[in-house]
Formats: C-alpha cells, sequence, structure tokens
C-alpha cells in the first residue's frame, strides 16, 4: 500500500508561497543562473558618448573637472570615433567649443554652414558612415550672455524668436548630414517647427531627440566649463525656460507635446537624480526613452574613485544599470567608451 504524502494546496499564487518552499536566492547561487533570470541587459548598444569637440588640428584639451575628458580638434574626433565604430558605440553626440570671437547676442553663428559642429558632422560622416550622428540643438555655446535663447533688454529669453534661430541651426545640421538633431533648448514649439522645417526641406528621415524634460539643475556646471558658457552665463540661471526640480507630473506633459509635435525619442536630463521621470516616461507613454548621465554626475564618480572612495568600474557600471532598470533604451554618458570595453574586455576573458 502507498503512503499518501501530505501536499501543500496546488496552484498556489506566487506571492502565497513562504520559506522553504521558496527560496529566492537558489537562482542567486551560481553565475549562470543568475544570468538567466536577469531582468535587464546593458550593451554597448544602449551607450550614446557626449564629446567636446575645438578648433585646430591635432588639438587635445584636459577639461579640469571632468577627469579623463578631452575637447579635441575634429582630425582626433575623427580618430576616437573610429574606436566608437570598433567597441560597437552607435552614436555619438556632438558639443561645439566656439571661440569667444564667434559668439553674439542672437547666436548666430549656431547655423552657419561652415561652423565647427557642421564640419566635425561633414568629417564623421564622411570617415563614419555607420556610426550616428546627434548634434546638439541650442544657442548657448554661441550667445555672449550663455543663455539658450535670445533675450530682451531685461534678460528675459524670447520663446518665439529663439525657436525661429533653433529652426536654422537644425536645418544647418541636416544640411550638414546629422542622423538626429537633439533641441536642448526647451522653447516651447520647438520641435513642431523643426520637424515641419525638415519635412519641408526634404529631411523626412531626420530623427528629432527632445530634451523634453529637461532640468534646471545645479548638476550641470563641469558642461559649462567645457563648452565655455559658465563664464559667459555668470549668476544668472535658466529657470524660466528649463523645468523645476520639483515637478514630475509636468514632465509627463512635455513629453507628450513634444511627440505630438513630431519628435522620435525623448530626453530626460539630468539621469540618477531624475529615475522616477524616466520610470515614468517609459511606463506610462512607452516611447524611446533617453536620459542623459549629466557632467555633474560623471565628476562626482570619478572623484570618489580617485579618492579611493569608491570602486570607480563598478559604481560606473552600477549607475548605468540602475538607468537601464529605470526604463532608458540610450544613455548619454561619458563612461561610455569605458564601459564599452569594460563589457567587450569580460566578453573576452
Amino acid at each position: 500500500m502507498f503512503r499518501r504524502l501530505p501536499v501543500s494546496k496546488p496552484h498556489l499564487p506566487l506571492s502565497g508561497r513562504s520559506f522553504p518552499f521558496t527560496r529566492p536566492r537558489r537562482n542567486r547561487a551560481s553565475d549562470f543562473s543568475r544570468r538567466m533570470v536577469r531582468e535587464n541587459q546593458l550593451t554597448a548598444d544602449n551607450l550614446i558618448y557626449p564629446v567636446f569637440v575645438l578648433e585646430g588640428e591635432n588639438q587635445r584639451e584636459a577639461v579640469p573637472s571632468m577627469p579623463g575628458v578631452e575637447r579635441l580638434s575634429i582630425d582626433l574626433l575623427v580618430e576616437q570615433a573610429a574606436e566608437l565604430v570598433e567597441l560597437g558605440i552607435p552614436a555619438i553626440a556632438l558639443f561645439p567649443v566656439v571661440p569667444a570671437e564667434h559668439k553674439n547676442l542672437s547666436g548666430s553663428g549656431a547655423w552657419d554652414s561652415d561652423g565647427l559642429a557642421q564640419r566635425a558632422v561633414r568629417a564623421l560622416k564622411q570617415a563614419h558612415p555607420e556610426l550616428g550622428v546627434i548634434t546638439d540643438v541650442a544657442l548657448d555655446p554661441f550667445t555672449t550672455h550663455g543663455q539658450d535663447g535670445i533675450i530682451d533688454n531685461d534678460g528675459y529669453v524670447l520663446n518665439d524668436v529663439t525657436v525661429e534661430a533653433l529652426v536654422n541651426q537644425a536645418l544647418s545640421h541636416a544640411d550638414a548630414g546629422a542622423d538626429v538633431v537633439a533641441p536642448s533648448d526647451m522653447m516651447d514649439g520647438r520641435v513642431a517647427a523643426i520637424r515641419e522645417a525638415l519635412e519641408s526641406a526634404g529631411y523626412v528621415n531626420t530623427r528629432i531627440l527632445a530634451y523634453s524634460a529637461k532640468y534646471a539643475s545645479s548638476y550641470y556646471g563641469p558642461f559649462r566649463d567645457a563648452v565655455g558658457s559658465a563664464g559667459n552665463l555668470g549668476k544668472s540661471n535658466k529657470a524660466t525656460y528649463q523645468m523645476d526640480p520639483a515637478n514630475s507630473d509636468e514632465a509627463i506633459h512635455e513629453v507628450a507635446m513634444d511627440l505630438a509635435e513630431g519628435a522620435d525619442m525623448v530626453m530626460i536630463k539630468p539621469g540618477m537624480p531624475y529615475l522616477d521621470i524616466v520610470h515614468r516616461v517609459k511606463t506610462e507613454l512607452q516611447v524611446p526613452t533617453f536620459v542623459y548621465q549629466v557632467s555633474g554626475e560623471y565628476a562626482m564618480h570619478m572623484a570618489a574613485a580617485q579618492n579611493g572612495w569608491l570602486d570607480g568600474d563598478a559604481v560606473m557600471m552600477e549607475s548605468l544599470m540602475a538607468m537601464r532598470r529605470a526604463g532608458a533604451d540610450g544613455i548619454l554618458t561619458y563612461f561610455a567608451v569605458r564601459a564599452a570595453r569594460l563589457m567587450r574586455d569580460r566578453q573576452r576573458a
């Protein structure tokens, strides 16, 4: 005679199971099972490398507040881009370092067909056509006052006249061969105006990566040093057009507006302090969602690592995975090359 063994209730919901029938550590016990049940993956495909380009040839300048980051002349940038292609990084984001003599109140150098950004785009697309080139559409590198738009006599940034300038800038980038134009200015209505202009000019496949939720953050300092706008901005701020860090619902509204106006992808900036926004955008709107791990975030990680307070590679990878976990499809990060090298070396080991 067979003895009937006691059994637990059939089809017990997972949430109702208890120890020892459920041991979450079972799947953590071995590397192979940790890999099999990993919910999110980080690869080079998720990385975009922001770069600072300057005038001249064979020019290389360190950015003191961003250890390991350099401003490069176009020829050296093209050389570096070869490694990006080799590592599988899909795109590069260009930020020009504009000499003081090329700045003015209206930022008109932004749409010069022979400008620094436009020449860099042409050189990159000629040398590495498979590498995506993203250009920054904003006036702050080109204005003597450091604001992202054209100002009135009281220093207030004028929305509609700035949008006209941004359209000219975006068209000049598309003319040069940019794959993606990325308006980072936060003017109202600029996505619709840029999209209409691109369509009218025949650039139907030029993508718009809209900085839809760009906050008036204190994490941007090293970037402004790198592009040379910090001194021009002085004690002014950008609170009249960039978002209030206290607001979340407003970000969803801004993103939805930009999508309706023709954005193909949207950006949240900064990164780690705003991962709740990334998660909301991705889950509520389900669109290609990008995040910018900004200069201040990078500088903090590097400072802590250089002082021996944190494991630099470990926190780098953890921070990038956190952005993926929050829902980011793409991450603009100054760690892109370092992270891609590390992932490649781990795969080879």
